[in-house]
């Protein structure tokens, strides 16, 4: 028995055969069974802010471009708090860009307000703020703190997003530092960013796992067509260029789910956006345990366009919470209870029979059919029954 290694990580990226995949799927669902159970827990996502002091190349709020912005006040958040506890959701998300219009202490203010008055778990996604600041938000009454490294190249970092002044971004060391201060911290990914070869993304895999991270979320590239790497002639990896492709993210999905068992995975919005038919639904049969329904109240949800066509920008939240709870159903899933933090513990996870996966859900055909794939004549080799997780 041993873990996966970066051969075989980089290995199951490049997989083709359906079988095989079909075979990878099922043994992520399982494992994301025994480690974190069949609940599906609803994250309350609220956008407060939509300025950015960022540039970054493919992202909609970046500071150069010309769009209408918004701050929510603390009326209309601390409101948005309350409806997440009237829908049942356990976590109420705030997300903006890095926006230092947001002071440190009025937001402390918001986030004591909002715990004083409703059991919601607090998360945090604000980019890439002063450790004092976290420090005080985290002391507010804060749980978690998200803030994704999107690559683990440097020289792709730095080729995506430049530097903010004379600040060095260093979003992996900002996360060591969050969690010394007692934060569930959150990261993750893009797949397919032009320049992301195959072996960037295996180490990606890797880092999540170095890490130990509660929270990651993966979702495909997707570009602001009014930025620079929205252009259509944006330069890429050639042969070895990871597609952003829904199966790409499903892959990277189900093999971190073998790396970090029990951390909470979202099924991404970014992923409902290039399959609004049931891209979600795919994600929770790869290995995710999350959903994150949108709070933002009109109009700011509609001005919050890290990217155009973002799935759910014309529900309101109640019509998403129904919405994400059907498709919940529909898989014979539950939805979580309480604010669903990471569950540790538990020994060591064999794989099993895939099998035993399939028959507690609802009956479904393969994943690579329903994403198209042709199958291969090859047969799949029996290559993940020899690894165990050994977390």
């Amino acid at each position: 028995m041993q873990r996966l290694t970066h051969e075989e990580i980089l290995g199951w990226l490049r997989e083709t055969r359906p079988a095989a995949l079909d075979q990878l799927f099922a043994q992520a669902d399982q494992v994301r069974r025994e480690r974190v159970g069949d609940a599906v827990h609803l994250r309350g996502l609220v956008e407060i802010s939509n300025y950015c002091v960022r540039q970054c190349h493919y992202c909609g709020l970046r500071a150069a471009r010309s769009t209408p912005r918004y701050r929510m006040n603390r009326e209309e958040i601390v409101a948005c708090a309350h409806k997440a506890v009237e829908l049942g959701f356990g976590t109420l998300v705030m997300q903006a860009g890095e926006d230092f219009g947001i002071e440190a202490e009025w937001l402390a203010g918001v986030i004591r307000q909002i715990k004083s008055e409703t059991p919601l778990a607090i998360t945090l996604s604000l980019g890439e703020r002063l450790l004092d600041e976290a420090r005080l938000w985290r002391q507010a009454g804060a749980d978690r703190y998200l803030v994704r490294f999107e690559t683990s190249d440097p020289e792709l970092y730095a080729a995506i997003h430049p530097l903010r002044g004379a600040a060095i971004s260093d979003r992996v060391e900002l996360l060591r530092e969050l969690r010394k201060m007692g934060y569930e911290i959150g990261s993750g990914v893009m797949a397919g960013i032009p320049g992301q070869t195959y072996e960037i993304l295996a180490r990606d895999i890797e880092l999540f796992a170095e890490l130990d991270l509660d929270m990651i979320g993966i979702g495909p590239f997707i570009a602001h067509p009014e930025t620079p790497l929205g252009a259509p002639d944006v330069a890429t990896a050639g042969e070895d260029q990871v597609p952003n492709s829904e199966l790409m993210v499903l892959k990277a999905v189900a093999l971190t789910r073998l790396v970090c068992p029990e951390a909470n995975m979202p099924a991404t919005t970014a992923l409902a956006t290039i399959n609004t038919v049931d891209g979600r639904e795919h994600g929770l049969e790869s290995g995710a345990n999350v959903f994150m329904p949108i709070l933002t109240p009109s109009p700011y949800r509609q001005m919050y366009q890290i990217y155009p066509g973002k799935a759910c920008v014309d529900e309101d939240a109640t019509q998403c919470n129904q919405c994400l709870r059907g498709r919940i159903q529909r898989l014979n899933r539950s939805v979580g209870e309480g604010q669903g933090g990471r569950r540790s513990g538990g020994g060591e996870a064999a794989f099993g029979n895939a099998s035993q996966s399939a028959a507690a859900t609802k009956a479904r055909q393969p994943l690579s059919d329903e994403l198209g794939q042709k199958e291969s004549s090859q047969p799949a080799e029996e290559t993940l029954s020899q690894f165990v997780v050994l977390r």
